[in-house]
């Protein structure tokens, strides 16, 4: 008996239901000779009854194709496919019949899962190996001499009390940094730039304004802590170390190019990522040599009643103000682009240049294949940096000042000098050598990306373009004059307060500078991207282009958590301007 087939079509269109019994094209049983459907195999090949068979293409296959293809290799005596061989995602390898076929489906297809796992997970890791950079030019800022001062002066008045502000601190900059990358990734601009572009004039001005005092400050925690250093190692003078710190990465800065090759970029975020660690290691062998009480640190990472104390209030909205700084966000919004022209440079997706109508130059806008392609490991490498490096950082600091200074006669007074001097005596030389060490390395990569910020801010909202040396000099000056003065006329106990009071007024300024950025990633107005649309209808030649936009705005629930962090933000800064008033903090 003869089973029913389809023909082909070129001859008729139908059922044909007297074939040729010998017909192997025709037939769909398995009983001669496994000749099944041959004209649906590539190249009409039937091999001998040898048990196997192998089919080959005859006409090369694209890549494309070759990545879903199966190759059929064998076929046991009672029909099973061991290894099938098909075209799509249909092409699975199976089994005709009997149960061998599905266990050698099982096997092969578990290893070949777990094999797609691992290659997978090769890819993300290859990929993700080149956004990293960034995250430690960010995590630099919140380790710099400003955290030292406060982390010290708040671990010797409360122990690990208030290390719950340090990991609050940290979960608030980790946030609001990944709005500082989505900003720049949609945008194309950094935060001063979108403020001069989106902004009325006046409010630009007031907004340089702060941001300018912001990074002055910053500054002159840079002076104080490199000349602290400086003492401490070398026996410089303070004022001395003050003027020395003037030059301090005046070198380092003539290789910084923002807008050069990604090679050269890398290599001074390499540069930058050897400063932090080399800071990491420091304090991995302080927390190593001193006695804490593991559940008492881990404690201090829950809230208390510590919290509403003057003075405890006074230290966090400086621990605050050291970590979440200000200049920080103009940072993070500006060095995310290198990384999405890279991409749409390389994938020719640069069609979406925009010029500027102000310097009548060509503005880079990233397309949307790079935003969707860069963002999100962005995000993840700046998080992963902050938590790894930062949070270890300032909570190492507060430790080691919690565990050796607190309960001390003089811990009310404690600055860097003492606690150098107290883990040099009751540890070893070496040390206080190596928080001094740290403490130099600190400043030295804290002023490289306050350099940096400052740039972006002057250029982006004054269109002001100055070489980063020249800005570091200007900067300088303006930061070093104080600070020469603290130094000759109060010494080692005015330096100290003014490097914890520089902090406090950080704080004060973040509201100041991080509404801009809430306000610019929750509208739709500026976080849209523009895509072309192709559509050519039948017949016709020419095809009919047209614009659309995707909208990257934040959800709602991540504005909520923006609007809560920012209110928390301002309630500790007015409680802590009301304090500094009646004269309590």
């Amino acid at each position: 008996m003869n089973c029913p087939s389809r023909v082909d079509p070129i001859v008729m269109d139908g059922y044909n239901q007297n074939p040729n019994a010998l017909n192997a094209d025709a037939t769909t049983r398995a009983d001669l000779d496994h000749m099944a459907n041959a004209r649906l195999q590539r190249g009409h090949r039937i091999d001998p009854a040898d048990g196997s068979t192998e089919i080959e293409p005859s006409e090369p296959q694209t890549a494309e194709e070759h990545d879903s293809t199966l190759r059929l290799e064998t076929l046991d005596g009672q029909g099973n496919i061991i290894v099938g061989e098909g075209k799509g995602p249909g092409a699975a390898v199976g089994s005709l019949s009997g149960s061998g076929g599905n266990a050698g489906r099982a096997s092969n297809h578990g290893r070949g899962t777990l094999r797609g796992l691992r290659q997978k997970a090769a890819r993300v890791l290859r990929k993700y190996a080149k956004f990293i950079g960034p995250g430690f030019m960010v995590a630099v800022a919140y380790i710099d001499p400003g955290n030292y001062a406060t982390d010290v002066a708040a671990g010797a008045s409360y122990r690990f009390k208030l290390l719950f502000i340090v990991l609050m601190s940290n979960i608030f900059a980790i946030f609001l940094q990944s709005l500082c990358i989505k900003l720049g990734s949609v945008t194309g601009m950094n935060l001063a730039e979108n403020c001069k572009a989106n902004l009325p004039p006046w409010l630009n001005y007031v907004l340089y304004f702060f941001a300018e005092s912001a990074i002055i400050a910053t500054d002159i925690a840079e002076v104080i802590g490199t000349a602290i250093a400086l003492n401490i190692l070398l026996k410089v003078p303070l004022v001395a170390g003050c003027a020395i710190s003037i030059v301090d990465v005046l070198i380092i800065l003539i290789f910084y190019r923002p807008s050069g090759s990604m090679r050269a970029l890398r290599a001074f975020e390499f540069f930058v990522m050897a400063l932090v660690l080399g800071v990491v290691i420091c304090f991995a062998f302080e927390l190593s040599k001193i006695k804490a009480p593991v559940a008492d640190v881990f404690q201090g990472y829950l809230p208390s009643s510590t919290l509403l104390k003057s003075q405890a209030l006074y230290q966090s909205c400086g621990i605050l103000g050291a970590t979440v700084m200000p200049h920080s966000l103009y940072l993070g919004s500006g060095i995310v682009q290198p990384r999405l022209r890279e991409f749409d440079d390389a994938n020719n997706t640069t069609e979406t240049l925009e010029s500027d109508s102000v310097n009548d130059e060509i503005k880079y806008k990233p397309s949307l294949a790079a935003i969707q392609a860069c963002m999100s490991y962005s995000i993840v490498e700046l998080a992963v940096s902050l938590f790894t490096f930062a949070l270890f950082v300032n909570s190492a600091i507060l430790i080691v000042a919690g565990a050796s200074l607190h309960g001390l006669p003089d811990a009310g007074d404690a600055d860097l000098f003492s606690i150098h001097t107290l883990l040099s005596r009751s540890i070893a030389p070496i040390a206080g050598t190596l928080f001094a060490l740290a403490l130099l390395l600190s400043g030295t990569s804290a002023g490289i990306v306050c350099t940096i910020s400052g740039q972006m801010v002057s250029e982006g909202q004054l269109n002001w373009t100055v070489k980063p040396w020249v800005r570091r000099l200007i900067t300088r000056l303006i930061s070093i004059t104080p600070s020469i003065i603290i130094a000759g006329a109060v010494g080692r106990e005015g330096l100290s307060r003014a490097l914890e009071g520089s902090q406090v007024v950080l704080s004060i300024i973040l509201p100041f500078v991080s509404a801009p950025l809430i306000w610019f990633t929750c509208r739709g107005k500026y976080m849209k991207v523009a895509v072309r649309i192709t559509t050519e209808s039948p017949g016709e030649t020419d095809a009919a282009v047209g614009e659309d936009y995707v909208q990257m705005r934040n959800h709602w629930i991540t504005t909520c958590f923006a609007l809560v962090i920012w209110g928390i933000i301002v309630v500790m800064n007015i409680a802590l301007l009301v304090l500094v008033g009646l004269g309590v903090a």
